[in-house]
């Protein structure tokens, strides 16, 4: 597996499950678990937090006016991919009638029906390959979403249930009206990046 250069090798032999819930419980810090190694995660930008304040929002308010059963959750949640043996934390996730949790950790979620990454420099690439190769062994998963922080760049990735195409759809500019097909809800643009400054961020 290629880890993100924003992950650092935490310096312990390999864990088991148990052993990895208890060592986050303990230390309060948060990890990524990859069968039996894991990895600290690194502190994101104020764009990065921003932009995961306002997907939440927007998710929830568009969610909230169907009167949908689906809920969104922040990055403090853990996902479990049982298939893979690992345990992530998303920038958000929704979660579509009851929660489905791992048998080893009731803080950790097994069912998303979506997930978002935003994108920085360091964990672009993960996010775009191995990660969302980890994300497809989820059987309930039909939406992943990234979101670019130094562009006014969204893609979104669908495919319908009981179906492994995945179809790529690309949103450039604040005019664009972004559709999340798995909870038909649309989000704007300019409501996703406000109080986002593009300029002099190319660097991020």
């Amino acid at each position: 597996m290629k880890k993100a250069k924003a992950m650092k090798t935490h310096k312990l032999s390999r864990l088991t499950v148990e052993e990895y819930i208890r060592y986050e419980n303990e230390t309060g810090e948060r990890h990524e678990y990859h069968d039996g190694m894991i990895y600290a995660l690194a502190g994101g930008s104020l764009e990065h937090a921003l932009l995961i304040g306002n997907v939440y929002s927007e998710l929830r308010n568009g969610l909230k006016k169907k009167g949908s059963n689906c809920k969104p959750i922040t990055n403090d949640a853990k996902l479990y991919i049982e298939k893979e043996n690992k345990y992530v934390y998303p920038d958000t996730m929704v979660i579509c009638g009851d929660f489905e949790k791992s048998r080893e950790s009731k803080d950790a979620v097994t069912n998303p029906i979506l997930i978002v990454e935003v994108l920085s420099k360091s964990t672009s690439e993960y996010d775009r390959g191995d990660k969302f190769y980890f994300y497809r062994q989820i059987p309930s998963l039909q939406e992943y979403v990234l979101i670019e922080q130094n562009r006014y760049v969204v893609e979104v990735y669908y495919k319908k249930e009981r179906n492994d195409l995945w179809r790529i759809s690309r949103y450039e500019g604040l005019d664009e009206m972004i559709s999340i097909q798995s909870l038909n809800i649309e989000i704007e643009m300019k409501e996703l990046y406000f109080d986002i400054n593009i300029e002099n961020k190319a660097n991020l």
